[in-house]
């Protein structure tokens, strides 16, 4: 079986407060990849970044002191026509923290035979899930399409791709 992972494509990530041109693109390249997953059978996992309000005293808000992906602000929302892909069926994941333990045992426990990850940030939330998503599941293909994931960043998008291909994460 073959899982989509949509990682962190919300509101505060493409036009809000850590928001940045070009993000807004990812929008129909992600729906696809959705709809592309549902008609043969594959499973959509959504990673949500998932803050409380206290986040400026964690030690990731000492380090980037903006708020954003507060849990229960619209910031937090998945963004636009992506929103309305989220089923009831699919797998939602909140992460206080850039990867996911809990995305690298659901993976683990799963099996899946691909993975295949986009969103935002490349590198940042996506390099991090793809590596955990490796080596949970070491013998199985890990995918980062990338045009599929983004950052404000250009050269550190491009940093991001380079480093996945060196881990033997398929870079598409």
């Amino acid at each position: 079986m073959k899982a989509l992972v949509v990682v962190d494509y919300q509101n505060d990530f493409v036009n809000g407060s850590l928001g940045f041109e070009g993000a807004e693109l990812l929008e129909p390249i992600i729906v696809g990849k959705i709809e592309e997953y549902r008609k043969k059978g594959g499973r959509i996992i959504f990673t949500f970044d998932t803050h409380g309000e206290d986040y400026l005293e964690t030690a990731e808000g000492r380090k980037l002191p903006v708020k954003h992906c507060i849990d229960g602000t619209e910031g937090h929302d998945l963004y636009g026509k992506v929103a309305e892909c989220l089923w009831e069926d699919d797998i939602v994941i909140t992460k206080g923290t850039f990867g996911s333990l809990e995305l690298a045992n659901l993976l683990k426990n799963m099996k899946f035979e691909e993975v295949e990850l986009c969103g935002l940030v490349t590198d940042i939330c996506v390099v991090s899930n793809a590596v955990i998503a490796k080596a949970a599941l070491p013998e199985s293909r890990i995918v980062v399409d990338s045009k599929a994931c983004a950052s404000f960043d250009r050269s550190a998008h491009e940093a991001a791709l380079k480093v996945l291909k060196s881990v033997q994460v398929d870079v598409i």
